[in-house]
């Protein structure tokens, strides 16, 4: 597959933060008393007797999510603790950092184990940095576990490499669902009940504008902006962006650019930008009309919503008036892959690890502590996991939701998810596609510019046959 025509420039700013990385905390000065300086020492001694005599297991992470793993691990495996370290390092994805960083470390055969999101994954999974992916199996991790731990099937399809090697798991099940304001369905459906607002929102968007309509005509919005219903799409079509190296605007979502448009013009959102400060005010109720519900997996509702619905109990804000069913049409969205490199030479533990983050169904395992919340003591936040198994046995039970245990329409929607649709492109074209729908949405140009300008735009920033 070509290669981005864009060039990062990133040399210095990494340098920088490697360097930063690599040397640690160098904040001390001329005016810092002795007892600080008598505690960095202290705490440098502890660190080199945690790691002499053992060897570094070297970890790349865009946040600090899988280096707690590898903690978690090591602090729960003394076998392993007694041999191994964690050397990690954490590059954020803002600004293209992180990518840049992992590949000279790849080349330079810094890394032992590494973190992908959903957004780049497939570069180390199918395309040009699959090069540096170990096969499981060469980890020594038993591969019959993906089935008798239930994994999701779009998880397996996104880790598995040109040559039919699973060499990425997620660890996250991602699959969607419509999250829904319960007193809203209440005031316009009559019921909040999951099985009867799951049938005035779906299936398919023509019931979906159905019942933006009913809710209109009570004040309500049914979305806060199109954003809400994109990743909905995107994620439910057949094609990708790119096949055989040239642009493929898959009828779906090609259909975006009229449903966009159908939510402005009859006024059914908020017309806010997802991530937007305005978008997270209408989670908390606080937006210019009610809004009844966001489309997202769990993890949307557990570290963004949680964080803008206005309160931590319930009645304070919208704090458990929310709830989910099944969405209109089955869709994932985010999620990270944990994998190994060829040329670690401690190949053994990274195996070991990444089996009990991605594969291990018991209570001691990962997917249990991540599904019941016992991961981290501090904040005891359920989430859905990867295995089917783990989910049916653990209970998905949450105060934000009223109670609703949301693995009842979690696990269904991991099966409906398509993990085949998604290229090495997908981050790019994406803010190229949404930036000319919404000039369209918003009537700033016809249906026709909207269609050329974006196929303009994709030939200009990348290496991609748009005819």
């Amino acid at each position: 597959m070509n290669t981005l025509k864009k060039t990062l420039s990133l040399v210095a700013a990494l340098g920088m933060m490697l360097s930063f990385t690599a040397c640690g905390d160098s904040s001390s000065t001329g005016n810092a008393g002795s007892t600080d300086s008598k505690a960095a020492e202290s705490k440098a001694e502890e660190s080199k007797a945690d790691t002499e005599g053992k060897t570094a297991i070297n970890v790349y992470a865009f946040t600090d999510e899988v280096p707690k793993m590898v903690t978690k691990y090591l602090d729960t495996h003394p076998e392993d603790a007694a041999k191994y370290y964690m050397n990690d390092t954490q590059v954020p994805t803002t600004d293209g950092l992180y990518q840049p960083a992992l590949d000279k470390a790849l080349e330079d055969k810094g890394v032992d184990m590494f973190a992908a999101e959903a957004a780049f994954v497939l570069k180390y999974t199918k395309g040009e940095g699959s090069k540096y992916a170990a096969a499981y199996e060469d980890l020594g991790i038993d591969l019959s576990k993906v089935t008798s731990a239930e994994i999701a099937q779009y998880t397996v399809d996104i880790g598995t490499n040109p040559d039919g090697k699973l060499v990425g798991l997620g660890y996250q099940a991602t699959g969607g669902a419509f999250i829904y304001r319960r007193s809203i369905a209440q005031d316009v459906f009559g019921t909040d009940d999951p099985a009867t607002v799951q049938k005035e929102v779906g299936p398919g968007w023509v019931q979906f504008f159905k019942a933006a309509e009913k809710l209109k005509a009570k004040g309500y919005g049914i979305v806060s902006g199109d954003g809400d219903i994109w990743h909905a799409i995107e994620n439910s079509s057949q094609s990708g962006w790119v096949v055989d190296d040239k642009l493929v605007i898959d009828p779906k979502r090609e259909e975006f650019l009229d449903l966009s448009k159908k939510l402005m013009d009859g006024g059914y959102h908020n017309d806010t930008e997802d991530w937007s400060d305005n978008w997270k005010a209408d989670m908390g109720g606080k937006g210019e009309k009610g809004i009844l519900g966001f489309f997202g997996p769990a993890w949307l509702i557990n570290y963004t919503m949680s964080e803008n619905v206005g309160g931590t109990k319930v009645g304070e804000g919208t704090y458990g008036d929310w709830a989910v069913c099944e969405p209109p049409v089955g869709f994932f969205w985010g999620g990270t892959w944990v994998l190994g490199t060829k040329d670690s030479q401690v190949k053994d533990v990274v195996g070991r690890i990444i089996e009990w983050i991605t594969l291990d169904t018991s209570e001691t395992g990962l997917q249990y502590m991540w599904a019941n919340g016992t991961f981290d003591e501090k904040k005891a936040t359920k989430d859905c996991v990867a295995s089917g198994v783990v989910m049916k046995k653990s209970d998905g039970k949450v105060d934000i939701l009223g109670g609703q245990n949301m693995f009842d329409v979690f696990i269904p929607a991991n099966t409906y998810a398509n993990g085949k649709n998604l290229t090495p492109y997908d981050e790019d074209i994406n803010k190229l596609w949404r930036d000319q729908v919404r000039q369209y949405s918003a009537g700033k140009k016809s249906r026709e510019d909207a269609l050329k300008d974006f196929k303009q735009a994709v030939a200009d920033k990348l290496d991609i046959a748009t005819d």
